[in-house]
């Protein structure tokens, strides 16, 4: 995963995160966005995505 591709998920689960705690969240939707942000969390730190691997993608620069 390239830079840009991890600092997008991570600002996504900061503001996830965020919505969850000042309560503009609730219910069945704070459970699966908070699901999500944890995920692209964890593939952020491993700078790996299982999903990009079968479609062959990458979001790495060229070197």
């Amino acid at each position: 995963m390239g830079t840009i591709d991890i600092a997008i998920r991570l600002v996504i689960a900061a503001i996830v995160i965020i919505l969850y705690f000042t309560h503009v969240i609730s219910g069945t939707t704070v459970i699966i966005l908070l699901i999500f942000a944890g995920v692209f969390i964890l593939t952020s730190l491993l700078s790996f995505c299982p999903l990009y691997l079968p479609f062959g993608f990458s979001t790495q620069s060229e070197k």
